[in-house]
C-alpha cells in the first residue's frame, strides 16, 4: 500500500507544472488601457505578469474572447485565467483581487433615460462585456436573466459602434474602456454625441483563476512582494492618464 500511495503522489507531483515552465494564461481580447493585445502591454496585463514573475514565471499570454477562455480553462488547455473570479461558474483556484474595474451604464445623452436601480434595465436595451452576467454579481444577472434585449460582445470596440449609432440603448462598461475605443470608430459613428453615465455598479474585484492550488499561492505572494516593492504603484502610474 505504501509503495501505492509513493507512486500516486509521485504521479501528482510529475503532473504540476514546473517552476521554471512559463504558465499559459488567458487574457481577454483588446481591451485598453488594460490589456493592449498586440503590444502585450496594458494596467491588467502588465500587474499580472510583474506578479508571476516576482513568484518566479514568465508567461504565455493567450488572447481570447473570455467564453472561449473559461472553457479552455475548464478543459485544461490553459494553465490560468486573468479578470475572472469565483462568480465565473468555473472551477479554479482564485487568487488575492489584484485590480478593480469600474464598470458602468452609458448611454446617449439624447435619449433621456431615468435609470436609477438595476431593476430599470429591463425596459431597455443593454449590450455588455462576455460574462458580465455572472461577473456583475447576482441582482444584475437576475435582470437579464430572461431580457429579450440583452448581449455580450466578445470585442469590445462593438459596443462603442452599438450606443453611437443608435442600435442600443446602453452599453456596459469600464469608462476607461469605451473611451478609448472611440477612437477606433470616429469613421463609423459621431463619437461627439454626449453621454450620460449610470454609476448602479461597485467596483468589480478581479482575480486570477487557477488549475493548481500551489500556482495560487505562489501569485498571491508575487503580488504582495510588488505592492511592498513599489512596483504595483509604478505600474499604475504609467496608466494614470488613460
Amino acid at each position: 500500500m505504501s509503495r501505492l500511495l509513493q507512486t500516486l503522489a509521485l504521479f501528482w507531483l510529475l503532473s504540476l507544472p514546473a517552476l521554471a515552465d512559463p504558465l499559459r494564461i488567458g487574457f481577454g481580447t483588446n481591451k485598453p488601457p488594460y490589456v493592449f493585445e498586440a503590444e502585450h502591454a496594458g494596467l491588467d496585463y502588465e500587474l499580472v505578469q510583474a506578479s508571476l514573475r516576482s513568484a518566479g514565471y514568465e508567461m504565455e499570454p493567450y488572447f481570447a474572447p473570455m467564453e472561449r477562455l473559461h472553457v479552455m480553462l475548464g478543459r485544461g488547455e490553459i494553465d490560468c485565467i486573468a479578470t475572472t473570479n469565483e462568480m465565473s461558474g468555473v472551477a479554479a483556484y482564485y487568487s488575492d483581487v489584484y485590480i478593480y474595474y469600474h464598470n458602468t451604464v452609458a448611454a446617449l445623452a439624447s435619449r433621456k433615460l431615468q435609470i436609477r436601480t438595476l431593476e430599470d434595465l429591463r425596459s431597455v436595451s443593454i449590450s455588455a462585456f462576455q460574462r458580465a452576467r455572472f461577473l456583475l454579481g447576482p441582482e444584475f444577472a437576475a435582470v437579464v436573466k430572461d431580457h429579450p434585449n440583452y448581449r455580450e460582445e466578445a470585442q469590445q470596440v462593438a459596443r462603442n459602434r452599438l450606443l453611437y449609432s443608435g442600435r442600443i440603448d446602453v452599453i456596459i462598461g469600464d469608462p476607461k474602456v469605451i473611451r478609448y475605443f472611440n477612437r477606433d470608430v470616429l469613421d463609423m459613428v459621431d463619437v461627439t454625441q454626449p453621454l450620460t453615465w449610470y454609476p448602479l455598479f461597485p467596483p468589480t474585484p478581479y482575480k486570477v483563476g487557477f488549475r493548481f492550488q500551489i500556482q495560487r499561492e505562489q501569485f498571491n505572494q508575487g503580488l504582495a512582494a510588488i505592492r511592498r516593492s513599489g512596483e504595483y504603484e509604478a505600474i499604475e502610474r504609467k496608466y494614470a492618464d488613460y
